[in-house]
């Protein structure tokens, strides 16, 4: 089999190269509270642990009531 030829990856910046025009970033300032800005920097974190948090909770408390449950039921 014949050696492959290498695709080009560099830009074109010749003179019939397109017109790259710039691009504009905007912004806006926000007024946050020092809680309000722990979440907008933490949410990705916070977020998942809390979920995980509230799911444990519910798991443990419906085993709670079912061993509740199951000691009634026998006594």
């Amino acid at each position: 089999m014949a050696k492959q030829k290498k695709k080009r990856n560099k830009v074109y910046s010749g003179q019939g190269a397109a017109v790259t025009r710039p691009t504009v970033t905007r912004l806006n300032a926000v007024q946050r509270n020092k809680l309000q800005q722990w979440w907008f920097d933490k949410k990705r974190i916070a977020k998942p642990v809390l979920i995980g948090v509230a799911a444990a909770t519910v798991v443990i408390w419906l085993l709670i009531e079912l061993v509740r449950i199951i000691f009634r039921g026998t006594a």
